[in-house]
């Protein structure tokens, strides 16, 4: 029988400290021993710094310069801790702080602590894969950890005590086939971090869980056992309570309105106007489940209020119904097995790519999906791009049938409800069968129009294309050849020189037709696209794109008109459903998806209580501002509205000054987060959500694609209306088609497209009855304009808009949000 190993004794410390340099003095202390899998001893103590502490340090930690003057000096303690430390593993949350200042204090008082180091923060990335943020404070949020106050030593420490035990448990529940590859590169973990797993490695059974199974040396994620779907009531109120939801007025009559058109055998295209949150998801879903026997495809604007939907509503509908969901995006969104297992094979010497092998490793054993948007945290992105499915399935390859990519598409053809986004819907619903055949619920059906548009558009590299003629020219031996390379090379240059220098994006044929012929005349298969796209009837401008601090150059190309949606969908039953579907009188979106017969439901507004919209009623004219003066003259408004003490969403309209408007609060200190600056889209949106910071700058999907629940207040700053870019090519378009109708672009389409728009943006903070919310407005084309007279009488037909003095505006977004 063989003797078992002594358990590692652990000795996992925390220290506060005047500041986070390295010249930083010990001012508190705890430690905690773990042995065994448990908790053996505790020590805590004060140390006096012997100076006055900072005013951040006393409101981070809560301790007062007059408990640190009667606390030991370090030197009286030095010995004590040096006695509890020694023979233990130092572990500690961010190691490379605590171990470093403990052990330079030791050495002045004699003591040389030599101990192996645990970090926390990368344990706890690597074996909870899926979290998005490694604070400890987050941790005890996600994982039930004991932390009674944080930033006071003692507390810190037990809590990251409890931390390594709920890391000690995940190694001990995962396979020692997966446990064993990791400690294949748990040499690249930071100092002796692989301690921990090594402990646990030898105690870990042989037999693999049940939940999972060995495919080509890599353990997966069996698929869960689908249960038999219950049969839902034919009554919305009843399933809703099984939900365990409230009865709304507005949403029940919207789930009447899609019972009704459900069962309409006289028409098969169905619009239905409702105003937002009103809960039209649960609507929806519950009403074609009930009253429909199609497998439905509910189709919605963005990637991000698709995962929304699958981790709220949906996951709620398969607890309780059993209802077998599915959702489907882009092959490059799940990860190719056989590319990340041909990485595993070789040696690759950059710390952070390995520390991604392990917790991939992990993450196989959890995910079903293979969805890489279920790891939220910051990526070594090199790395993610190449593990991206390209879209290829061999069945013969090492993992057959459990591609991820393979998986997902079974799953999307056999599931009763299909969830996927307006991007690939447009992309895949003429050439995939089992989307012919469903129920088609297209949800902020005004969208569509705008992924159509970008779906009718084609994109060629001009670097990809130089450097392939390059490449030809270096080998071929045949004069006539030759000059044709050179010839085309010299038009791509020529064009990217012209618009270097002048700016000028669009090209005319004429621009493209020497360049048209050459390639023709090259009569290489290669360039097969070029010849193509060249010789099509489109619109083409040129685009530069910064890739890996690359510039690349793009040819881009749209048809001259509004694509026809309408001759690209199914013949099945589809309901199309938004707050805006009917943008004026004369403009409808059914109109401009090319929809001739379809049935167009409206259900009544309601006035709205829970919100109040507020604007200064002076206002700068900001068409006048520089966007730094711009950024600046938002930031004041900001900081003014932050003493409300409520999370605020901050929507704008440009990326260039939403980026100056986060560098001003930055320089300001005021704690943020800024889309395109620190993470995607979903994982700022959790962070917010979870109250890391007060305050969320946003801009594209936050204004129509992304619900804010969580919040009982909330405050939305809209800096300016939402109107599109006149530039745009899609908006020259509508404007061209609409003059030739005999319309008005700007009255008839623009102006209310607008007022929809804002209409969503504050529907983003109206979703469920208990909650209250602000809308400040400043954009000064409310007040100068002849149209801000319409524009506030359309937002008064449902909600309380009050024009104030700028320095009332606090006080009364402060009364409206006490009241009850």
């Amino acid at each position: 029988m063989t003797e078992r190993k002594q358990a590692n004794r652990y000795a996992v410390v925390d220290l506060e400290a005047t500041n986070s340099s390295s010249d930083a003095k010990i001012i508190q202390i705890g430690i905690v021993i773990v042995e065994a899998g448990q908790i053996v001893e505790t020590y805590a103590t004060d140390i006096n710094p012997y100076e006055k502490l900072d005013y951040h340090i006393r409101e981070l930690t809560g301790i007062t310069d007059q408990q640190l003057a009667v606390a030991p000096d370090f030197g009286q303690v030095a010995k004590e801790i040096y006695d509890l430390l020694e023979d233990t593993i130092f572990v500690a949350h961010n190691v490379s702080f605590d171990a470093n200042l403990l052990a330079e204090a030791l050495f002045f008082e004699g003591y040389d602590l030599h101990t192996p180091r645990v970090d926390t923060v990368e344990l706890a990335q690597l074996f909870f894969p899926t979290l998005d943020k490694y604070s400890l404070i987050n941790l005890a949020k996600e994982l039930d950890l004991e932390l009674e106050q944080a930033h006071t030593a003692i507390s810190d420490a037990t809590a990251t005590a409890h931390l390594l035990l709920k890391i000690q448990e995940k190694i001990q529940q995962l396979p020692k086939q997966t446990v064993g590859h990791i400690l294949d590169f748990a040499d690249h973990l930071l100092y002796e971090s692989r301690l921990v797993i090594d402990e646990l490695y030898p105690t870990l059974s042989d037999y693999l869980p049940e939940h999972l199974v060995l495919v080509g040396g890599l353990c997966l994620k069996k698929p869960a056992v689908l249960q038999a779907p219950y049969h839902l009531s034919t009554d919305f109120a009843t399933n809703l309570a099984l939900l365990g939801l409230d009865e709304r007025p507005q949403q029940l009559a919207f789930a009447q309105i899609m019972e009704k058109r459900l069962q309409d055998e006289n028409a098969h295209v169905h619009f239905i106007q409702a105003q937002a949150g009103i809960g039209k998801t649960y609507g929806y879903l519950l009403s074609a489940l009930a009253h429909s026997n199609q497998p439905i495809l509910a189709v919605v604007p963005t990637k991000i209020l698709q995962q929304q939907i699958m981790e709220n509503e949906g996951k709620r509908l398969s607890e309780v119904f059993h209802t077998d969901l599915a959702s489907i995006k882009s092959p490059r969104h799940y990860l190719k097995l056989d590319t990340f297992w041909r990485t595993l094979e070789r040696q690759d010497e950059n710390r952070l790519l390995n520390r991604y092998k392990m917790h991939l490793l992990v993450w196989l054993c959890e995910t079903e999906t293979g969805d890489l948007d279920e790891l939220k945290q910051q990526r070594y992105q090199a790395y993610f791009d190449e593990l991206q499915h390209d879209g290829n399935w061999n069945e013969q390859s090492l993992f057959g049938e459990w591609d991820f990519w393979y998986r997902v598409q079974e799953a999307a053809r056999s599931s009763h409800v299909t969830l996927t986004n307006h991007a690939y819907f447009l992309e895949h619903v003429s050439d995939t069968p089992w989307m012919q055949e469903r129920l088609l619920i297209i949800d902020e059906a005004q969208k569509l129009v705008l992924a159509a548009e970008e779906y009718a558009s084609q994109e060629l590299s001009i670097s990809d294309c130089e450097a392939l003629l390059q490449s030809k020219l270096d080998r071929t031996s045949q004069l006539l050849e030759k000059r044709l390379l050179e010839a085309c090379s010299f038009e791509l240059s020529h064009l990217l020189e012209q618009f270097r220098a002048t700016g000028r994006r669009e090209l005319t044929a004429e621009d493209l037709e020497t360049l048209r012929q050459n390639l023709e005349e090259l009569g290489d298969s290669d360039f097969q696209d070029w010849v193509w796209l060249l010789g099509q009837k489109r619109e083409f401008w040129l685009e530069e794109r910064r890739v890996d601090e690359k510039r690349l150059s793009f040819l881009r190309a749209s048809q001259e008109d509004v694509l026809d949606v309408a001759s690209l969908l199914p013949n099945s039953k589809i309901c199309c459903i938004s707050a805006t579907l009917e943008i004026s009188k004369k403009v409808n979106v059914a109109d401009l998806l090319g929809f001739k017969e379809v049935t167009f439901d409206r259900l009544p507004s309601q006035q709205i209580e829970n919100q109040l919209i507020v604007y200064p009623r002076t206002l700068p004219d900001l068409v006048a501002l520089n966007k730094e003066e711009h950024a600046a003259f938002i930031a004041q408004y900001i900081q003014d509205v932050i003493v409300l003490g409520r999370p605020m969403l901050v929507l704008l309209t440009s990326i260039h000054l939403l980026l100056e408007l986060s560098r001003i609060l930055e320089d300001a200190g005021i704690p943020h987060l800024a889309q395109h600056r620190h993470g995607t889209e979903m994982a700022i949106k959790r962070r917010f959500e979870k109250g890391e910071v007060p305050i969320l700058l946003g801009t594209g999907a936050f204004w129509e694609g992304v619900d804010f629940a969580s919040q009982p207040q909330l405050v939305q700053v809209i800096p300016r209306l939402p109107f599109e870019n006149p530039q745009d090519r899609f908006v020259r378009k509508v404007n061209r088609r609409l003059k030739a109708e005999g319309k008005n672009p700007f009255y008839d389409y623009h102006l209310p497209m607008m007022m929809l728009k804002l209409k969503q943006a504050i529907g983003r903070s109206n979703r469920f009855a208990g909650q209250r919310s602000c809308i400040l407005l400043l954009d000064n084309r409310l007040i100068d304009k002849q149209y801000g007279q319409q524009i506030k009488t359309f937002l008064k037909t449902e909600y309380q808009l009050e024009s104030l003095e700028p320095e009332r505006l606090v006080e009364r977004m402060e009364q409206f949000l006490e009241e009850r």
